[in-house]
């Protein structure tokens, strides 16, 4: 079979493949769709400390089943599933104390075992979550995104009318933006350097600030009258927005922390001593989050297909890296085409 193979830094190929074999209770799994994420994006790039060549890359996925081998009887060829990608222990504390989308050896599919950008796959039973037959398979490739969104605003304990800071236009601050939407936010501030996914973030009626040519602390102070706003949810991963985000929220505000910094920030903590302000990470999202995830996901399909912005097939996916790297090509959530 083909599939896209992260081969050493910087360069991926489409190989030819053997379908590894299944144990008991997996499940062969033809692949529709695959998302191309911010972590394949660094895995690529040489920047996962995790992630080791050659490796099939890819765990935002959406597939049909072919075969079942000694299966529970809940699934069946012809199903249309998505899988929680997440790969726990099941023995250190976060596992034993029912946290174990934190295992203190968290892995994934797609970074420490091959992954699903691939014409086939054998995935073990227990993760797959059968979708609505009235899903399209692109919308089903977002379930995986969406998902560590529904985490985000559980863990910012998100209320009816609560406004609202995204800092980072990319495909999860869209997606924020979006749940915010649905759920019923009072106002959404949108914040990014890119004016083609600000663009995207107007059509869906946010309140866009470019932070390259405005300050979005002034545009936050001026138009709440000082005050700030309820939730702050920065999925940026930058510098800068560490350094601002206690300046949006309001006293006694909240800051979740979506994107993942990948070196340690300046934080303004006098800010958070005298505004009493609340800092919560959020990483990924637990297994039923991600079935929740399903259903939502059917509820705003509409919405979340504006987000993709191209999808590539699968025998022309070596270039799909650079594409994205290309900042005259305006990409927000790319997709691979497993099948073409």
């Amino acid at each position: 079979m083909k599939a896209l193979v992260y081969t050493e830094p910087g360069k991926v190929e489409v190989r030819d493949v053997p379908v590894a074999d299944g144990k008991p209770g997996a499940v062969k799994i033809r692949m529709h769709y695959c998302g191309i994420c911010g972590t394949d994006i660094g895995i690529v790039g040489g920047k996962h400390p995790r992630a080791k060549a050659p490796l099939v890359l890819g765990h935002e996925f959406v597939g049909t089943i072919e075969e079942v081998r000694e299966g529970s009887g809940r699934f069946k060829p012809g199903d249309r599933v998505v899988a929680y990608p997440l790969i726990s222990c099941g023995h250190c504390l976060p596992c034993r104390t029912g946290n174990p989308h934190v295992c203190d050896t968290l892995k994934l599919i797609g970074i420490d075992q091959d992954g699903c950008i691939a014409e086939y796959a054998w995935i073990d039973e227990d993760v797959l979550f059968k979708l609505p037959e009235t899903m399209s398979n692109t919308t089903a490739a977002l379930v995986e995104p969406l998902a560590v969104v529904v985490r985000s605003m559980h863990q910012a304990h998100f209320e009816l009318l609560d406004s609202a800071v995204v800092t980072g236009a990319g495909p999860i601050g869209i997606l924020t933006a979006i749940v915010l939407k649905h759920s019923g936010a009072s106002r959404i501030i949108i914040s990014d350097v890119d004016e083609a996914r600000l663009s995207l973030c107007k059509q869906f009626g946010f309140e866009t600030v470019n932070a390259r040519e405005a300050s979005i602390v002034d545009y936050v102070r001026q138009s709440t009258n000082g005050e700030g706003v309820d939730i702050v949810f920065e999925c940026s991963g930058v510098e800068s927005a560490a350094a601002e985000m206690t300046k949006l929220a309001r006293i006694g505000g909240m800051i979740c922390m979506t994107g993942i910094h990948k070196a340690p920030r300046p934080v303004d903590l006098r800010d958070m001593n005298f505004k009493e302000q609340i800092l919560i990470g959020s990483r990924v999202y637990t297994k039923r989050e991600f079935e929740m995830s399903v259903a939502y996901a059917a509820s705003i399909a509409a919405d979340l297909e504006k987000v993709i912005t191209q999808t590539v097939p699968l025998t022309k996916a070596e270039g799909v890296f650079d594409m994205i790297a290309d900042p005259t090509v305006n990409t927000v959530k790319v997709l691979v085409d497993c099948q073409a």
